[in-house]
């Protein structure tokens, strides 16, 4: 089997679970609303997972309990720890299973089976505020049912039958049946795996050979992490490049139950849970301070920043030793302040891959906040690629989405230049959409795509109908200087109207000219706006510097009109058709 033929067969095995965990939810119909069964589902699954991970030491850690209780040992962390295998354990004696032998107590009985997890599990049962949903599940008599669906066969989640990347795809899975149900956007919680492997693949492309010789010992964050798909992909990634990689995983989420999902995934791989942290990245930043060597992310965009506006502003105000000293954009949409984040957490040597749709390339005039956080980035030198992705490539959006690839250490050859990638045509359809996903990048398109990026070329490359191209820009290319153009008032005679004696200027003939910063001012007045105004200038006290990437225009191809004679043809024939049709119609 190819990886590809291997991914497939793996995505089907882990739907089938995943429905068959979903399905469970037919027992809680009429009690529950389609869109809420996942505050019962996805704890219900998490719970599971630690459920059967913890079943074979079950009896060592309740056997090694009793012996600390008796010797009237209070801190027993490390000894239960040791005793489970993992870094967290359960000291009831009840497990699912057993809670099934006494249904008349269920309720009080599974309470206090989740209440003997170590501290770090029940911070992630807190998360999903479930001790309301056992409350009602017991009221209308369904908890049985609904603990003894999850001990079926086929609910069985230990490490034997399911390893902890299926696990991921599982949890990943599951968020997304519940988006959808409650007609959310199901990629605010998600990316793609397809998406993600092709960010991990820029993100290694150049320095695969040096990190195979010298070994891996980095440090990853995600700062809207979802369930930690991006941080798992990127860790499985350069695992293939080292298998003794030293890789330390760091995140942020701010939707409650996708946090706890992604503790509980990273408890189970036996990471340290802790790194990751629960709140709002921009207004809340649990890793001020830190820096990393990767940083790979899909904030959300086309999302409002009001709620975090007195944070972030104030942030602003203190200037370089703040995220968002060079600017802020409109408070319409958050992604710019993300990418500030990741820049503002990046190593002198660290790398990031982040996602934006196409409004950070161009929104914002010069001076505005978002063509200063451009400048910001292509003035400093640190804005290395951008890859432009196939439209209906995600779950939630069908719109142009972009690959920013940002880093502080640029090759040589990469100095002072933008490489830009056109990748819209290198995608296979898929066989069944998923929400507005109706494209995915096979292996093909990632090796493609990544060719293009590693050869740093001006080139297009094709494999069969898969087209990218990449282009080699210089960072003034996209640097324009923003001048307003005054014309004279004149009075009734038609003569300029002076003033300490220049001339007034006519607020109505007013104009402004983008010119390219690679151009002198003066020259590109004289052909382009002194033949037709000769009596024109420029107010220097209003002229800005700006900065905006139009990709599209850089990729445009000029396809000729059809010929008149080849219209009128058409429409003949469409006309005779039309004709033909309604003799028939009318007999």
């Amino acid at each position: 089997m190819s990886s590809d033929e291997l991914q497939k067969q793996t995505t089907i095995n882990i739907q089938e679970k995943a429905n068959l965990i979903w399905a469970i939810a037919d027992k809680i119909v009429g009690v529950y609303k389609p869109h809420e069964y996942g505050n019962v589902v996805l704890p219900m699954c998490v719970i599971k997972r630690f459920n059967d991970v913890l079943a074979p030491t079950k009896e060592k850690v309740l056997s090694i309990n009793k012996t600390l209780d008796e010797r009237g040992l209070v801190v027993k962390k490390g000894f239960l720890n040791s005793a489970s295998g993992y870094d967290f354990y359960n000291t009831s004696p009840f497990d699912l299973e057993k809670l099934l032998a006494d249904p008349d107590n269920i309720a009080d009985n599974f309470r206090s089976y989740l209440s003997k997890f170590s501290d770090n599990v029940i911070d992630i049962l807190l998360k999903f505020e479930f001790d309301k949903e056992i409350t009602k599940l017991d009221n209308h008599g369904i908890l049985f049912n609904i603990i003894q669906e999850f001990c079926t066969k086929k609910a069985y989640m230990g490490v034997d039958a399911v390893s902890a990347v299926d696990m991921g795809y599982i949890f990943e899975e599951l968020v997304r049946k519940f988006s959808e149900s409650y007609d959310e956007q199901a990629g605010a919680h998600f990316t793609a795996r397809d998406i993600i492997y092709l960010m991990t693949e820029v993100l290694v492309a150049n320095e695969k050979d040096k990190l195979k010789e010298e070994g891996i010992t980095k440090t990853m964050y995600d700062m809207a992490m979802g369930t930690s798909q991006m941080l798992d992909c990127l860790t499985e990634r350069l695992l293939t490049i080292d298998p003794d990689a030293d890789i330390t995983c760091f995140g942020q989420e701010l939707n409650e139950q996708t946090f706890a999902i992604a503790k509980a995934d990273m408890l189970i791989k036996g990471q340290n849970a802790d790194n990751m942290k629960h709140g709002n990245t921009l207004s809340d930043d649990k890793f001020s301070g830190y820096q990393f060597d990767y940083i790979i992310s899909n904030p959300p965009f086309g999302i409002e920043w009001k709620n975090e506006k007195t944070a972030v502003e104030k942030e602003h105000k203190q200037g370089d030793t703040g995220r968002f000293g060079c600017g802020l954009p409109a408070i319409g949409d958050s992604q710019q302040l993300f990418v500030l984040n990741g820049v503002a957490k990046l190593k002198d040597t660290g790398r990031m891959a982040i996602i934006q749709n196409g409004s950070p390339l161009f929104k914002g005039d010069a001076g505005s906040g978002e063509s200063n956080i451009r400048g910001y980035l292509l003035e400093n030198d640190w804005l290395e690629a951008i890859i432009q992705l196939p439209n209906d490539l995600f779950y939630n959006t069908g719109i142009a989405t972009y690959i920013w690839v940002i880093t502080k250490d640029k090759a040589v050859e990469r100095t002072g230049k933008v490489q830009l990638i056109d990748a819209s045509k290198c995608s296979v359809k898929r066989r069944k959409a998923l929400g507005n996903k109706r494209n995915e990048l096979d292996d093909e398109s990632i090796r493609l795509i990544t060719e293009a990026y590693t050869n740093y070329t001006d080139n297009t490359y094709t494999s069969g109908d898969k087209v990218v191209e990449s282009k080699i820009k210089d960072n003034e290319d996209f640097k324009y200087t923003k001048v307003v153009v005054e014309r004279p008032l004149l009075d009734e005679k038609g003569n300029p109207i002076l003033k300490k004696g220049k001339p007034e200027p006519d607020s109505a003939l007013r104009d402004t000219e983008s010119i390219p910063f690679k151009e002198d001012i003066q020259e590109y007045m004289k052909a382009n706006v002194l033949p037709f105004a000769p009596d024109a200038w420029i107010d220097e006290k209003k002229t800005k510097i700006g900065y905006e990437i139009p990709f599209t225009r850089e990729f445009y191809k000029y396809v000729a009109p059809r010929k008149s004679d080849e219209i009128y043809t058409t429409l003949k024939y469409l006309e005779n058709q039309e004709l033909d049709l309604m003799a028939k119609l009318l007999g």
